[in-house]
């Protein structure tokens, strides 16, 4: 499983790292023809509306691209090997990748011989071409990942199996999933994506609004879900904090079943109804806790009757010890 994640880390992020070197050796090979003022953003009519130094050029190039493969890196690392949808977003990472890398290098050929920067014009067509550079670099990095064998998901307890686990006196037992949710992910890219068209044609406030959003999207989109002697909590993908927590205490029975979330809940995300509340991330497995109140938590992830039984037994166990 380790050398499984190790080699789609090393995918998500090699696309970054090459684009990022295309473009430091475009700079370097064109420097000497570049103006001392770039052209560096541009109306939707194609005409430049603003101007950077070479230094701040070469930042944007070094800040964007390494922040890109970090991201792409962390989604990798901490999401769970076995979840197909992870190797989407790799797949994705190379569209984004080489996207990006094609406009940083057309901004260095049309201000390339350019007397006045506020003359250089970048038209919508080279986005069309961007995107295609995007397509091919895709079809590259879905070859590379044929070469990854994704592991099969550990097997769940059936339907006539019981709903707890069989702990020795003293025995320490944890269970751990990633809830991936494909509607942020896809969100989360897509405004990635739209940010940095809207860098060259809408404006840097716009574009700061979406990548915002984006950071947002991504860092909700894959949280984790523990049950441990804590009880059961879910908290978001890189961050310790929001997170939400159903104490041992307070769960007086945890099973496992399938959800509906558009019919039972409305929508994706946290959501409350009467007598529930819910993580709700894509329609599917879930783990649902009624708590001592009677009111219930759900949380779609795999693997929910493992996560149940457990919880079970650990509540049974603290419930004894009063």
């Amino acid at each position: 499983m380790n050398r499984v994640r190790y080699r789609l880390v090393a995918l998500a992020v090699l696309p970054f790292l090459l684009a990022m070197a295309v473009d430091l050796t475009a700079f370097a090979l064109l420097r000497d023809r570049l103006p001392d003022r770039l052209a560096s953003h541009f109306t939707a009519s194609g005409s430049s509306d603003d101007t950077q130094s070479h230094t701040s050029y070469l930042v944007l190039v070094l800040v964007m691209h390494i922040g890109l493969a970090a991201l792409w890196a962390v989604v990798a690392r901490t999401g769970d090997a076995a979840v197909r949808g992870l190797r989407w977003m790799v797949w994705v990472g190379y569209a984004v990748a080489g996207l990006v890398g094609y406009l940083m290098v057309a901004v260095l050929v049309a201000n390339a011989d350019a007397a006045d920067p506020g003359r250089v014009r970048m038209p919508l067509w080279q986005l069309v071409i961007g995107a295609g550079c995007g397509a091919l670099a895709a079809g590259i990095g879905w070859l590379l990942l044929l070469t990854v064998s994704m592991p099969a998901p550990l097997p769940s307890p059936g339907p006539g199996e019981p709903e707890r686990l069989d702990l020795a006196e003293g025995e320490v037992a944890g269970w751990m999933r990633r809830a991936p949710s494909r509607v942020l992910l896809g969100t989360g890219l897509a405004l990635i994506a739209t940010g940095l068209v809207l860098l060259y044609a809408g404006g840097t406030r716009h574009a700061l609004v979406a990548l915002g959003g984006a950071l947002i999207c991504l860092a909700f989109s894959c949280p984790y879900v523990t049950v441990d002697r804590h009880g059961l909590t879910a908290r978001p993908t890189v961050l310790p904090w929001p997170r939400i927590r159903v104490p041992l205490s307070d769960v007086d029975r945890a099973i496992s079943r399938e959800i509906k979330i558009l019919a039972e809940y409305g929508g994706w995300g946290y959501r409350m109804r009467p007598g529930k509340t819910g993580l709700m991330l894509r329609s599917g497995e879930a783990l649902v806790v009624r708590r001592a109140g009677g009111r219930e938590f759900a949380v779609t992830v795999d693997d929910a009757a493992t996560a149940a039984a457990l919880l079970n037994t650990l509540a049974d166990r603290q419930g004894a010890k009063r």
